[in-house]
């Protein structure tokens, strides 16, 4: 995804436009599970978590889940597992 590339070059996205910077991301997100789920997939639960520069440099994280606590914690408890299997 685009975040992984931006880390790497480090490039923070400053100066871009923060809502088309965002739906970039989504939109790749779908490129990714169209390519590897083809069609007929469905989307099921989503978590997104968002770092967020203020205007005066503060760094806040912003969390969105909708379902009930405890799943959301089990699917980034999951989702840590598989990335830290992918560095391996």
């Amino acid at each position: 995804m685009a975040a992984a590339e931006d880390d790497e070059v480090g490039d923070t996205g400053a100066g871009r436009d923060p809502r088309a910077r965002l739906m970039q991301e989504v939109a790749e997100q779908m490129d990714a599970i169209e390519a590897d789920f083809g069609d007929g997939y469905e989307i099921g639960r989503v978590i997104t978590i968002v770092e967020v520069t203020g205007p005066d440099g503060n760094v806040g994280l912003r969390v969105r889940a909708a379902q009930y606590p405890w799943v959301s914690l089990g699917m980034l408890e999951f989702a840590k597992k598989s990335l830290e299997a992918s560095m391996a």
